[in-house]
């Protein structure tokens, strides 16, 4: 039978902890400060640890520090209101949750719903690690390259913890895969995952989408809506683009995190809830900060523990392993038995993919579909479909007396070509904005439409003349 250890100075505290933990058939041992705990300690190993950050003689952090992280004893950490960034720093050393005094005991009876009964998560995640020498898998995840090894070891760790975790990666990288296998090796993989796209919302109905919304709140509100936190209540919210999510509204979702109380829109009572948080961004979280896009506070209590993902021109072979995956779907989909030709194989190799994962599934697909039916091999399809007319060799001649405004076109064309099409790749060899090329690709009459994932910089920059 589980064991816990309650080590509180407050005897009400501990007595009251016992009574609750007890009704969920655990045995429980209390200790007054951490001389008792250590005692508690030899005498029986516990499960899980509730304990005070500050006691008579020292503080809940050097009990965990006594033991071996090896242990694994699951630690949870119970503060005052203004400790609160102590009980974030514990989560950071690996704590698995924290309590806000005074203790809310329904809380209380969540964390302990999530705990693990012995070695249960940890043979888990043990086993996904074998996994993952064997077939290159992680979960929901793929890959097999130093940088995909560090990010599940990263996974592996504040997976079974309640810290919020920050992914910060390139558009493309598999943020909400990762998210989801957090979610699957956590505590709360039983209870509901939901991913939130901040910048697909309206601002104008984000705040009833988070927190929901009574009938008759606003204009069209005919019934009562829950919203994603009342929905994810035990569960992870995965808040992807989070720097896209309005300042007015990331006040409340702060309010949210340090309380675990929200209201609906359209009345002032208030909600609990029990949500671990995963956000991701694609820019840079501390410049968004510096930009006024993200505030520091709410940056800093999603940022306990971040992880960043690669982008896959970093990756290496895994880039055959995540095609050859993706091809083995559709032929299983498709009842067909199809396989990379070699150029196909030296080409997907060779491309340094800035679409990341995304582009290279819908890339396969494309392939895929464009080969004949009777055919064993997928098509030889170009990577990317190039805006200009074809140019020969690497260089352009431009005769004397051409205007400057022609030879920026050629120059334009010929770069753009000899990118296979990638636009943000022919923007850096030229020294321009990407929004300049579009524009100057509108001026051209070559504007086939913006990719998805295209970072369009609000200042353009110029080659021979500037953008209006």
């Amino acid at each position: 039978m589980p064991h816990v250890l309650i080590v509180d100075d407050d005897l009400s505290t501990r007595d009251a902890l016992a009574a609750i933990i007890a009704e969920d058939g655990l045995t429980t041992a209390t200790a007054g400060d951490l001389r008792e705990a250590r005692i508690q300690l030899v005498r029986q190993m516990p499960d899980v640890v509730f304990t005070d950050l500050k006691l008579p003689d020292g503080t809940g952090v050097d009990l965990f520090e006594d033991l071996d992280p090896r242990s694994g004893v699951e630690f949870v950490v119970i503060t005052g209101h203004a400790t609160v960034e102590s009980a974030v720093s514990a989560l950071k050393m690996g704590a698995a949750d924290y309590l806000v005094k005074p203790i809310n005991m329904q809380r209380v009876k969540a964390i302990l719903s999530r705990l693990p009964r012995p070695g249960d998560l940890k043979a888990e995640i043990g086993t996904l690690r074998g996994e993952l020498r064997r077939m290159g898998r992680f979960g929901l995840m793929l890959g097999n390259s130093p940088v995909m090894q560090q990010v599940y070891d990263q996974i592996s760790r504040v997976a079974p913890t309640a810290a919020s975790v920050m992914l910060v990666g390139e558009s493309g990288t598999g943020k909400e895969v990762a998210a989801q296998t957090l979610h699957q090796l956590s505590l709360r993989r039983k209870h509901a995952f939901l991913a939130v796209n901040c910048g697909a919302i309206s601002p104008n109905l984000i705040e009833s989408e988070m927190f929901g919304h009574e009938r008759g709140a606003f204009t069209g509100a005919d019934r009562q809506h829950k919203g994603y936190f009342e929905r994810a209540n035990g569960g992870t919210l995965f808040l992807d683009e989070i720097t896209e999510m309005p300042i007015e509204l990331q006040v409340k979702l702060l309010r949210v995190l340090e309380t675990g109380m929200f209201m609906r829109v359209g009345t002032t009572k208030e909600i609990e809830t029990d949500v671990r948080l995963i956000a991701a961004t694609n820019r840079d979280p501390e410049q968004a900060v510096l930009e006024g896009k993200l505030r520091l506070d709410l940056y800093h209590r999603l940022n306990v523990f971040p992880i960043s993902l690669p982008p896959l021109r970093e990756r290496g072979k895994d880039v055959e392993l995540l095609a050859q995956s993706f091809l083995d779907d559709l032929n299983e989909q498709h009842a067909t038995k199809k396989h990379f030709p070699p150029a196909v194989k030296d080409m997907l190799l060779s491309y340094p993919w800035p679409g990341n994962v995304r582009e290279l599934k819908n890339y396969v697909q494309r392939a895929h579909i464009m080969s004949g039916t009777d055919s064993d091999s997928t098509a030889t399809v170009p990577l990317q479909i190039s805006l200009s007319k074809p140019t020969a060799g690497t260089a352009i001649t431009i005769p004397f007396g051409t205007s400057l405004a022609e030879a920026d076109r050629q120059l334009i064309l010929a770069t753009l070509e000899q990118c296979g099409g990638v636009k943000t790749r022919a923007a850096e060899i030229l020294g321009i904005s990407l929004k300049t090329l579009y524009n100057r690709l509108v001026e051209y009459g070559n504007d086939a439409g913006r990719a998805d994932g295209d970072d369009i910089s609000d200042e353009p920059q110029a080659l021979g003349k500037a953008d209006a």
